[in-house]
């Protein structure tokens, strides 16, 4: 018994001796958080603090690197555009990362983006005022590889809507936008009565209708303007910090929009998150510091909401407070 506790103090010391020769927080993980996580990093490197390493890798990516284990080698953060899944976190317990806190930063929507200098018209040339409106359903038959019908315009999927080629710039399958807007678009949107038999609700058209793009939300851009009715996929800071160059359809009838997201009553709206390797937590130094400026009123109130994040209710908020103070262990 005396030989394993001085066994396991051992392993203590080396783990703590190896993890503190790094001196800034490592933080990985989705590219819709990542503004967000370089503004708080941002302040408290003014502030006097080593800089925060920050690498958009997509939620994907980053629940990967932050489950491959505990120590200096391996991120302290991962930033998540949905929640982790299941096989996520049974990863993390293999590779000994037990204990996770998870902070949810705030609320988000997802654009069905288009040229801010697009102008729509239907089938008869008339422009259509107020921009266009598209349903789930209708984003699912432009989108879904298994769709019977396989339209090829906007006006194949409904009379109402333009005779503009279905074009659609759509996230990697390593992005938690991807996750979220197949969860909320594709499968609800989903029309069994045009699936083929044994089809893939989720599974993207691969005839150049679709094309998948990367994590840099500006490549999305430079593809929907030079192709006029072309459409992407965004989150909602990104469309509110390019309104010059990106407008965004309606969703069953709701415009996007803060109040929306906050609510949930826009169709796209979902929430964000990050996640703490509560084993780094007093050994990273600034750990703890970079989460409780990330949540503060001056960030979530402040210079984050301005840049687009969505905050969430006051329950919502205390709660989170609640967990970051007694670091509390999500499952």
């Amino acid at each position: 018994m005396k030989k394993f506790f001085l066994s396991l103090i051992a392993s203590i010391t080396i783990f703590s001796s190896t993890v503190s020769a790094r001196d800034y927080i490592s933080i990985v993980g989705s590219s819709t958080v990542y503004p967000f996580a370089t503004l708080v990093a941002e302040k408290l490197a003014s502030e006097g603090m080593k800089a925060p390493v920050i690498e958009s890798t997509g939620s994907g990516g980053g629940h990967k690197l932050f489950c491959a284990g505990i120590g200096v080698e391996h991120p302290d953060i991962t930033n998540s555009s949905r929640a982790q899944k299941d096989k996520e976190f049974s990863l993390c317990q293999d590779s000994g990362v037990e204990d996770i806190i998870e902070v949810r930063v705030g609320n988000d929507g997802i654009a069905f983006a288009y040229s801010a200098d697009y102008e729509w018209k239907n089938a008869t040339g008339s422009s259509i005022d107020g921009g266009i409106n598209l349903t789930k359903e209708e984003i699912w038959q432009a989108m879904a590889r298994d769709n019977l019908n396989a339209p090829k315009t906007w006006n194949d999927i409904d009379a109402r809507l333009p005779k503009v080629e279905i074009s659609i710039m759509a996230p990697p399958p390593s992005s938690g936008t991807r996750d979220a807007f197949d969860s909320l678009v594709m499968k609800k949107g989903c029309v069994k009565d045009m699936l083929v038999a044994d089809g893939d609700c989720e599974a993207y058209r691969e005839d150049g209708h679709v094309i998948e793009g990367g994590e840099n939300d500006e490549l999305y851009v430079e593809h929907i303007t030079k192709e006029q009715g072309a459409f992407g996929i965004f989150g909602y800071s990104f469309l509110a910090n390019n309104e010059d160059k990106i407008a965004a359809s309606k969703i069953d009838g709701v415009e996007i929009s803060m109040e929306g997201i906050q609510d949930y009553s826009y169709p796209i709206a979902r929430p964000l998150f990050f996640y703490i390797k509560k084993a780094h937590v007093g050994v990273i130094p600034g750990l703890m510091d970079y989460v409780n400026e990330f949540v503060s009123e001056e960030a979530t109130e402040g210079y984050l909401l301005d840049a687009g994040l969505v905050e969430l209710s006051p329950a919502d908020s205390a709660k989170v407070l609640d967990d970051i103070a007694n670091l509390k262990s999500y499952k």
